[in-house]
């Protein structure tokens, strides 16, 4: 199965946004351990810049960021495989301790749906 490790940080967080050079280091280490593991698909962080895009009924509204109406944004992902949602809060749990230095954050886990998952309702 394959799942999505994401890392929300507090916006207003300037620890959250620049990286020090122990986190980097720790990031790598950690990925470097998941590659040889097998269990490393893919991982980005993201900037603070980007847009919300929103649908109400018809009506369609872009909103640039930073996005004030949230306190808590998506820093970065992994994508990752594991045996079931177990493995991979396993893995979240590791995966939040590289971030020392930052004040507040979480690690969202969600499983990636697969063809199989929506293929009943294709019919």
């Amino acid at each position: 199965m394959r799942f999505m490790l994401m890392h929300r940080v507090q916006q207003d967080d300037p620890a959250s946004w620049e990286p020090t050079p122990e986190l980097i280091e720790r990031m790598n280490a950690f990925v470097e351990k998941l590659t040889a593991d097998g269990v490393m698909l893919g991982a980005e962080g993201v900037q603070k810049v980007g847009a919300v895009v929103r649908r109400r009924g018809a009506a369609v509204r872009s909103t640039d960021g930073p996005f004030a109406e949230a306190k808590e944004v998506v820093g970065g992902f992994l994508l990752i495989t594991a045996a079931d949602l177990a493995a991979a809060t396993a893995v979240a749990e590791e995966y939040i301790t590289c971030f020392v230095g930052v004040e507040e954050m979480s690690v969202e886990v969600r499983q990636v749906a697969e063809f199989e998952d929506i293929e009943p309702y294709l019919n």
